[in-house]
């Protein structure tokens, strides 16, 4: 009985990896947004993204995203954000040091989120705090990976 639970308990480590996401799972990617909720307070919002496409692209390193409106910035609902940075993710934890981004303001800070990867969809779910804008809000953020 104890050879084989021992090697049950091999043939389950051998489907995790980094993250603890199961084998053929993994954070890097070009994942698409398809909901964000911002949770300040009281206030819960949630983004659609409609008129708009949000990608993020994450290697072994760094991180990405960016953000447009499908209009081609040609109305008044004009929107491009960019930004990137290094990351790290072990154990379902995934911290962003963001180097670049549109809103500069925002470089040269950290975030950390619990990410749970479910087949091709990621939920990011964290804290965004920077005090010195008065940002400080929960996040949950869903995304679908896009097919090669």
């Amino acid at each position: 009985m104890g050879c084989l639970c021992c090697l049950l308990a091999c043939a389950q480590n051998s489907k995790l990896k980094e993250g603890n996401t199961p084998a053929g799972t993994s954070i890097e990617g070009t994942w698409q947004i398809l909901s964000a909720q911002q949770i300040t307070g009281d206030s819960s919002t949630i983004d659609l993204f409609e008129g708009q496409k949000f990608i993020k692209i994450i290697n072994k390193t760094h991180f990405s995203f960016l953000r447009h409106d499908l209009n081609k910035g040609q109305d008044s609902l004009a929107t491009f954000v960019s930004g990137g940075g290094r990351y790290t993710f072990k154990s379902g934890k995934y911290k962003e040091h963001l180097e670049f981004c549109t809103a500069r303001n925002w470089e040269d800070n950290h975030f950390e989120f619990d990410v749970e990867i479910r087949n091709d969809t990621l939920i990011q779910t964290g804290i965004e705090r920077i005090e010195a804008l008065g940002v400080d809000r929960k996040i949950i953020e869903t995304y679908v990976l896009l097919k090669e």
